[in-house]
């Protein structure tokens, strides 16, 4: 897979565009889960593209949110990234904003779990620990199956990323929290130190 673009790079396109903190984190967050589905399924050696991918798939959201992915393409040609990475980033915007479908494995994995690390991480934010570590699969389905919580976070964009991975939900679920629970500490201290 083509990688046109190194880390720093990507981090810098990623702060240019993005000024939230909550955006950094997600960005952040999305990265490791990527990285982490890529050792998982046997992809380790396109670990960086796949994180990069997952680093860079909201570069439009937070200053052009009505043209997610339709504005993207630009922002990442004018900073060399190639066609492969962007067909691969607004590909997650499937069926919402464009007609990209995911079609790589890789593809599939960011539509399925992109809406679900915001989920698991406003779970997290309910406990008393404000961790993922200490979660469990049933504490998560339980939120989960409530629709008015974490409202945001499209069960249905989540429900048709596990079907497209052909996966049962339960699946994605805890794989995600998994790869959540690995990636969170190295999360937290990058997040905090993109912020000061």
């Amino acid at each position: 897979m083509e990688e046109h673009i190194s880390r720093e790079a990507a981090l810098e396109l990623l702060k240019k565009y993005n000024k939230e903190p909550f955006h950094l984190h997600h960005a952040l967050t999305v990265e490791a889960v990527m990285r982490w589905y890529a050792k998982q399924l046997g992809y380790a050696d396109e670990e960086d593209f796949w994180g990069l991918v997952g680093l860079l798939h909201d570069i439009d959201f937070e200053m052009y949110p009505e043209e997610h992915c339709i504005k993207a393409p630009e922002l990442l040609r004018e900073a060399g990234v190639g066609e492969q990475m962007i067909h691969a980033i607004c590909s997650h915007a499937y069926g919402m904003h464009v007609d990209i479908k995911p079609e790589h494995i890789m593809e599939k994995v960011l539509f399925a779990t992109d809406e679900l690390t915001g989920l698991v991480g406003a779970v997290a934010l309910m406990r008393p620990s404000k961790s993922v570590q200490d979660m469990e699969l049933k504490s998560l389905k339980k939120k989960y199956k409530v629709k008015a919580f974490a409202a945001g976070c499209s069960r249905e964009v989540i429900e048709k990323g596990a079907e497209m991975l052909g996966w049962p939900l339960d699946e994605v679920l805890q794989k995600t929290l998994d790869a959540m629970k690995d990636s969170e500490a190295k999360v937290e201290k990058e997040s905090a130190s993109l912020q000061s």
